[in-house]
C-alpha cells in the first residue's frame, strides 16, 4: 500500500515495516530503517563499546553520558550506536521521507526487548538542526553535537552503496553543514564531532582540535575553549555573554570572541 510520495519516491508499508521505494527506471532498491537486523545487533554488542573511535571522539570516558544531538541523522545507525553507549540522543532529520523511516524503525526497536532500553533514550525531531538548536531550552542544549553530513557523490556512482545513493537522491548534499558549527557555538555546546572521509577537507575549512582516525574515515573534533568564552571588554562590564550585555549596543568594544577554536 502506498502511503506517501515525494519527488517520485514513495513510502510503502510492506511486511510490517515502512520502505522507501525509488521511482521506476532508477537502478535502486528500496530502503528501510531496521535496528532489529541481526547484523546491526551484533555491531551493537561487539562494536568495541566505549573504546571504539566514535566513542573516543564523543569524549565518553569516566562514565560520561552527555546529551548528544545527531544533527543529520540519516538512517540513524550512528545515533542508535551512541544511544547504546548510554547517552541520551536527539536525532534530527530534515527530509520528511527519511524522518518517516526513522520513526518507523524506532517504533519497531521499542517493541524489541533487547533494543527497547536504547530506543527509549532517543528523541526524534523533523527539521533543520540549525533551526532546532536556537529553540532549545537551557536543559535541552546538547553537550555534544554529532554531524555526519552527506558526502559529495563519487564520480563512479557504482561504487556508492544503494542506501547512500537513495539518500543522496532524496535529501541531496549537505551544502550548509559548516553553518551548524556556528549554531553550536551560539548555543554553548561543549563539543562538535564531524564525521568525514579519510582524505576529505575539514568542515568549512576549519581545522579541528584533534581527529580520531579509522582506515576509511575520521572524526574531526572541535572543542569549546574555556579561555575563549564570549566576554565584554568594557572595564565596568563583568558579564560573560554579550547576548545579555547592556553595553553591546552602546560600546563598539563590547563584542563576542570566538567560542570554538578554528
Amino acid at each position: 500500500m502506498s502511503d506517501k510520495s515525494d519527488s517520485n519516491f514513495s513510502l510503502i508499508t510492506s511486511s510490517g515495516r515502512l520502505e522507501l521505494h525509488p521511482p521506476r527506471g532508477m537502478s535502486l532498491q528500496p530502503i528501510s530503517v531496521d535496528f532489529t537486523n541481526p547484523a546491526f545487533k551484533y555491531r551493537l554488542r561487539r562494536g568495541g563499546g566505549r573504546g571504539q573511535p566514535l566513542a573516543r571522539a564523543l569524549g565518553l570516558k569516566h562514565g560520561a553520558k552527555p546529551l548528544v544531538l545527531d544533527a543529520a541523522a540519516g538512517l540513524g545507525r550512528d545515533g542508535f550506536i551512541i544511544a547504546a553507549l548510554n547517552c541520551r540522543v536527539i536525532m534530527c532529520e530534515r527530509s520528511p521521507l527519511i524522518h518517516a523511516l526513522l520513526a518507523d524503525g524506532l517504533r519497531r526497536a521499542l517493541e524489541d526487548e533487547e533494543l527497547a532500553p536504547t530506543a527509549g533514550r532517543i528523541r526524534l525531531y523533523r527539521g533543520d538542526s540549525q533551526i532546532l538548536i536556537p529553540g532549545l531550552t537551557d536543559n535541552e542544549i546538547p553537550q555534544v553535537v554529532y554531524l555526519d553530513p552527506m558526502f559529495p557523490p563519487r564520480r563512479k556512482s557504482a561504487l556508492v552503496k544503494n542506501e547512500m545513493r537513495v539518500l543522496q537522491a532524496v535529501a541531496g548534499e549537505d551544502s550548509d553543514s559548516a553553518g551548524l558549527l556556528n549554531a553550536a557555538v551560539q548555543a554553548g555546546c561543549q563539543r562538535l564531532v564531524c564525521k568525514r572521509p579519510a582524505q576529505a577537507a575539514c568542515l568549512g575549512g576549519r581545522r579541528p582540535d584533534f581527529s580520531v582516525k579509522t582506515p576509511k574515515h575520521r572524526f574531526d573534533v572541535y572543542l569549546k575553549q574555556k579561555n575563549s568564552l564570549p566576554i565584554c571588554r568594557k572595564a565596568s562590564c563583568h558579564r560573560i555573554s554579550t547576548t545579555h550585555c547592556f553595553h553591546k549596543l552602546n560600546f563598539p568594544d563590547c563584542v563576542s570572541r570566538k567560542a570554538f577554536s578554528v
